[in-house]
């Protein structure tokens, strides 16, 4: 479901024709970000405006994803590995977030107030997050 924001703008929308133009172009490989900026003659804030409403539009149309690695920068439409291997990495990183989050700020703030009813909603919240995201990154 695409986000209401800026992104949705005339814009960024014709930054993301652009992109989606010159990211067609060089597949099968990808750009890094620097080279995407050159490539479409536009800034770095407009390619990152422009990456986020093509990201949206991608979804909404049914198109294939956006992806990004270190290896190959941004790509249109990768391969199934492609996508599984992105798809894994950003499962991680959020399961990552989500621990630092919980054991950094939710376990003291649970500590500090065992019996607040928000703190025992987000814990058992959290947890439940925690939970499916590790089970989809070690699978």
């Amino acid at each position: 479901m695409p986000r209401a924001s800026r992104r949705r703008g005339d814009a960024a929308r014709r930054h993301a024709d652009t992109i989606r133009f010159v990211l067609f172009e060089a597949r099968p490989t990808g750009l890094d970000f620097q080279q995407l900026v050159r490539a479409t003659d536009l800034s770095p804030h407009q390619v990152r405006a422009g990456l986020g409403a093509l990201k949206d539009e991608a979804a909404s149309r049914g198109w294939p994803p956006i992806i990004w690695t270190r290896q190959a920068g941004y790509q249109l439409g990768a391969d199934r590995a492609a996508l599984e291997a992105y798809e894994r990495a950003v499962v991680t990183q959020k399961l990552n977030e989500f621990r630092r989050f919980i054991t950094g700020t939710v376990a003291p703030h649970a500590a500090a107030h065992p019996n607040d009813k928000w703190v025992k909603h987000i814990v058992a919240q959290l947890n439940s997050i925690e939970s499916t995201l590790d089970l989809i990154a070690s699978s």
